[in-house]
């Protein structure tokens, strides 16, 4: 009943994305069920923070990534956090947890010869599959945008007069992007020769496309040129974003083009800049 009531809460009242929906949810029911089967416990009243840390314990020793065991933390002291305002429970046992650090991971992204070699040397099929496939990668690397940003963009979306574009982020929050000339130039010339009303990105049938047509169509084509092993949407915008900073970009408009709520998301981008000025240095320098 309380997780029920939970969730609802975070659908309707706090507006969270289906995707992270079905993570609380996930993330609960195994909370619920690993109460049960460890400690008979059915009354979430009884539960204390050290019951936590043993939760906690397991799922690290099974080789959970700490990343992923924290988001179920982050599940977990929201969920208590919703008790304590609805007062069905008098105490917070989440909040003497401490959650593990996160190892390091750098963004991946592709190499900017690659994707010169993508847009100058792979041949896209002169057809409105063709066209739109190109034009998607296009979107994704000229913007940063995530997919399902890009999915939500309608033709009213797009400001041809002030070259911009408009999409609708994590937490239902709208910002603008700005757009090339050459891009935007791009969409215009697609929306009026398949003439596009409303959703931009669509199929022969002018069905609105999935998030598996998009991330198969993305795949395909940086399987021509990268030898990565993820080949997603989302990798581009860790491209779009390294390859900005690379080349001079300031960190708080790439702050803003991303949509991150915090510097410190956009910072690690960062770390691949470094790494390439030490590269030049070892390779440039006499005495590296």
């Amino acid at each position: 009943m309380h997780k029920n009531n939970f969730l609802k809460y975070i659908e309707f009242e706090k507006r969270y994305s289906k995707h992270t929906l079905i993570s609380y949810n996930t993330d609960l029911t195994q909370f619920f069920t690993f109460l049960d089967v460890e400690y008979d416990i059915s009354d979430i009243s009884e539960v204390s923070h050290q019951i936590i840390r043993s939760w906690i314990s397991i799922m690290l020793d099974r080789g959970i990534s700490s990343r992923s065991v924290n988001r179920k933390i982050t599940t977990l002291k929201s969920f208590y956090k919703y008790l304590m305002q609805e007062d069905e429970v008098t105490e917070n046992p989440t909040q003497k947890i401490i959650s593990p650090k996160n190892a390091k991971k750098l963004p991946v992204f592709v190499e900017k010869s690659k994707m010169d070699e993508l847009f100058s040397e792979i041949e896209f099929p002169d057809t409105f599959e063709g066209e739109r496939d190109k034009l998607i990668i296009d979107v994704f690397y000229m913007t940063g945008m995530r997919l399902s940003e890009l999915l939500g963009v309608k033709k009213e979306d797009i400001d041809f007069s002030k070259s911009s574009i408009k999409v609708l982020g994590k937490r239902n929050k709208e910002r603008i992007i700005p757009l090339s000339i050459n891009l935007l130039n791009q969409l215009k010339k697609f929306s009026e020769k398949y003439k596009i009303n409303s959703c931009f990105f669509v199929n022969l049938e002018s069905k609105k496309l999935s998030s598996k047509n998009i991330y198969n169509i993305v795949n395909k084509y940086l399987s021509m040129v990268s030898s990565l092993e993820k080949k997603s949407p989302h990798i581009l915008r860790h491209t779009f974003a390294t390859h900005m900073l690379n080349n001079g970009a300031d960190i708080n408009a790439i702050k803003e083009i991303l949509g991150h709520a915090n510097l410190s998301a956009t910072q690690v981008y960062t770390h691949n800049t470094i790494e390439k000025l030490k590269t030049i240095y070892k390779q440039a320098h006499p005495r590296a």
